[in-house]
């Protein structure tokens, strides 16, 4: 299978579970390995038959924005299943990112896979 990604989509939402995260805005970095395959759309050379990326990237930001998180693993997992179910996308590794969680680190991240064998 093919892989499309999307990687360093940095969405402002909010995220934490402490009680200042919830009235403040956040970073979040997305990274997106879906599998799509390709081939049709190589093919044809139509944009109709590829995985639209940016109405991927697109979706995800106002997924994000819509309402408060509070663990970067709920969002990871919430992401993967809209994402397979709005885009046909047979599987995807999805990694998040909190730049702000520790001072000390570049970021923390949780990374899930889901439908890839």
């Amino acid at each position: 299978m093919d892989i499309v990604s999307v990687h360093g989509l940095t969405v402002e939402t909010v995220i934490g579970i402490l009680d200042w995260e919830q009235e403040i805005k956040q970073p979040l970095v997305i990274d997106l390995d879906m599998s799509f395959a390709c081939a049709k759309a190589a093919n044809s050379g139509k944009i109709d038959d590829a995985l639209d990326y940016f109405a991927v990237s697109e979706a995800v930001t106002e997924w994000l924005q819509a309402q408060p998180w509070g663990l970067i693993e709920t969002v990871a997992e919430v992401l993967a299943e809209r994402i397979m179910a709005r885009f046909s996308v047979q599987g995807i590794k999805i990694c998040v990112k909190k730049p702000t969680a520790v001072p000390t680190a570049q970021y923390v991240a949780v990374t899930i896979e889901r439908g890839l064998n």
